[in-house]
């Protein structure tokens, strides 16, 4: 895939739609898809594997801060977490195909795979079959190289991305070793993903590794999530595109 097959990347992206849960638009619902594709935002969401290996719209493990439910959204089957209204929100969790028929093609499209590491062999094919049909500009991207590289195998025409950041937090990364946090942060795992874009923390910019990747290798790079005025302005420096949440570009 070309630098300039994914030109289309390359413009500020609304951080799980654009949301404000002071009006009620909670992250990642139709609401705030609504709301960007009426600015003309692209769009980046979160999705998760439920229990039926089938993916649903959302960013959290659990259901408690987003939902007056609680437990693992892998608990439950994807028809039981789309009926699951979100707090606050006349809205409630979107499946893929859901969000698809809201987007239309309007837009672009990505989406960050939450991954199962390992879970689930059939999640990734899951989701590049409900996306098999869709005409819109789609992409996907991943902290886990796996997840990625199985994309590549399954359906190597949909574009790709990898995600890092410094992995510096520990207990939230409880579940890799040094070793592998080290591998991600300096983006040797791109041996095993073979990304076709980057998407980097823009608190760990500049660094060399996403910047040897856009230089050397001509891998656009995207930096999340842009949430001042002052990242705002930092943001062009180092990447092609910026995800953004707060503010507005």
């Amino acid at each position: 895939m070309t630098r300039a097959a994914l030109d289309w990347l390359k413009q500020p992206i609304a951080h799980r739609g654009l949301h404000d849960e002071a009006e009620g638009v909670v992250e990642n619902s139709a609401s705030a898809v609504e709301a960007a594709i009426a600015k003309g935002y692209a769009i980046e969401v979160d999705l998760q594997c439920a229990k039926d290996g089938l993916p649903v719209v959302f960013h959290d493990r659990t259901l408690d801060r987003l939902t007056t439910e609680a437990g693992l959204v892998a608990a439950r089957d994807a028809a039981d977490l789309c009926v699951i209204p979100l707090r606050d929100s006349k809205d409630c969790i979107l499946s893929l195909e859901g969000l698809l028929k809201i987007v239309e093609g309007r837009v672009p499209l990505l989406l960050e795979v939450k991954s199962t590491w390992g879970g689930d062999p059939y999640y990734e094919p899951r989701i590049a079959e409900i996306l098999k049909p869709y005409n819109g500009r789609v992409a996907v991207m991943s902290f886990d190289p796996q997840c990625i590289a199985a994309f590549r195998r399954i359906s190597p025409s949909l574009p790709r991305g990898l995600i890092s950041e410094s992995f510096a937090d520990k207990d939230y990364w409880s579940e890799l070793s040094a070793g592998k946090r080290f591998a991600m942060r300096h983006l040797l795992t791109a041996a095993i993903a073979r990304p076709n874009f980057i998407a980097y923390d823009i608190r760990a910019l500049p660094a060399l590794a996403p910047a040897i990747a856009r230089s050397l290798f001509g891998l656009p790079l995207l930096t999340w999530t842009v949430c001042s005025e002052a990242e705002m302005l930092r943001a062009p420096r180092y990447a092609e595109a910026m995800i953004f949440e707060r503010v507005v570009p």
